[in-house]
């Protein structure tokens, strides 16, 4: 089982330069994560879509966190989950887009064969 769940009004907030509403609308997403967990999905990813820093009040190139959570990954010593802790996860301070949907589904083990 797998979830997308995009909050717009996330990206707005930071788009429309305002911090503390973003960081609101952060929290109550970190909120809902056990209501979400207790459906059991096979994996769970925690991720954006893109940057949208308050400062910037637009998109950025800034590395977007990316947090995989299922039965068959490696846990890393990261112990919370932002930008900067990111950056010192198992997938690397940079981690390409396109390769995300492949470790999902190796995480749930619907690939047949992962990698060359």
């Amino acid at each position: 089982m797998f979830f997308l769940c995009h909050v717009k009004r996330i990206d707005s907030a930071g788009e429309d330069g305002e911090f503390k509403r973003k960081v609101g609308l952060i929290e109550e997403v970190d909120w809902a994560l056990p209501e979400i967990l207790s459906l059991k999905p096979d994996v769970l990813v925690v991720t954006g879509d893109h940057s949208t820093p308050a400062a910037l009040q637009s998109r950025s190139w800034h590395p977007v966190p990316v947090l995989i959570r299922s039965e068959h990954c490696r846990p890393d010593a990261v112990l919370c989950f932002g930008e900067r802790a990111c950056m010192s996860g198992s997938l690397g301070p940079r981690f390409p887009a396109k390769d995300l949907m492949p470790l999902a589904l190796a995480n749930a083990r619907r690939l047949k064969k992962f990698g060359a």
